[in-house]
């Protein structure tokens, strides 16, 4: 099995791992990202992520904090599989000599390489999930106005691209490569120079999965604390009306979103995010270690 077809493999795997461990959490994270502010004198729906949780077992059951799954479940063979093979051709080009391991520096640059590559896969897929993850909040709306609600993927697919053509799907994508690119360059410089400072050197082979498990979350942690508003803004956009929309484009939500809720507003859903993203990334390039160091 060549190098690719092993990054392929290997990241299809961490994949996988990342999704079960950590799309409750995406799933409260994008319900108080995209809940709407409150009229003066109103409450908002969700008080916090502890009571999302609570509203949406309540509502939904436990299977609600996992709505929206199938979008990137249906794609995370490709996105890993995009991101980490990427990431590993870059790897090759960026090597002074083969086997040779990379600097810090060079793994930021083969991060922010495979960012730009996955942000097109990432935009479409994201927009299907965030759109099924926040529809407990328009609800109420699309009841007001008689229109019904998506059922799952395909469905929300279809409702996009009636109202907006094939191009609807890629909405948000200047915001989702905002997040993609400097997001990625970060988690793997982060992921690198943790492992070389865990073995004291820049051979991390011997390195215990108790070491990648910490380098694993101190990159997803890392990720997110970068990024988080961009990301904010993306949500947004993404499950913003096509007809009617309230956004012109990522300065203009990123603008209201500052008028209405100050910069705050550009940390809803903060706790959710870093709560999922040290366990959830931790699994993520365990998996992708393991899986690559079985494959040879």
């Amino acid at each position: 099995m060549g190098d690719v077809a092993k990054d392929l493999t290997a990241g299809t795997m961490g994949g996988v791992a990342n999704l079960v461990v950590g799309h409750p959490f995406d799933t409260i994270k994008v319900k108080l990202q995209s809940q709407p502010t409150p009229a003066p004198g109103q409450i908002p729906k969700y008080a916090g992520a502890i009571d999302a949780v609570k509203q949406t077992i309540a509502a939904e059951g436990p299977r609600g904090l996992y709505k929206g799954m199938g979008a990137p479940l249906a794609t995370v063979a490709a996105f890993n599989a995009v991101l980490f093979s990427v990431r590993g051709q870059m790897e090759a080009l960026l090597r002074s000599e083969p086997g040779a391991p990379l600097t810090v520096k060079q793994q930021v640059v083969a991060g922010a390489g495979a960012g730009v590559a996955v942000s097109f896969l990432a935009c479409p897929t994201e927009l299907i999930k965030c759109r099924l993850q926040a529809q407990s909040s328009l609800a109420e709306a699309a009841a007001a106005s008689g229109v019904a609600l998506p059922k799952g993927p395909i469905d929300v697919a279809k409702h996009v691209v009636r109202d907006a053509g094939a191009k609807g799907l890629f909405k948000g994508l200047v915001p989702a490569m905002g997040r993609e690119i400097p997001g990625n360059a970060v988690m793997f410089g982060v992921y690198e120079a943790t492992k070389q400072y865990l073995a004291g050197g820049p051979d991390t082979s011997n390195l215990g999965r108790g070491s990648q498990i910490l380098a694993g979350g101190l990159a997803g942690a890392a990720f997110w604390l970068s990024v988080y508003p961009t990301d904010v803004v993306k949500s947004v956009i993404q499950v913003d009306d096509y007809k009617n929309p309230r956004y012109s484009g990522s300065l203009d939500a990123l603008r209201k979103i500052v008028a209405a809720d100050g910069v705050k507003g550009l940390y809803k859903g903060f706790g959710p995010a870093m709560a999922r993203s040290v366990p959830a990334n931790a699994a993520t390039f365990v998996a992708y270690e393991i899986t690559r160091s079985a494959l040879g």
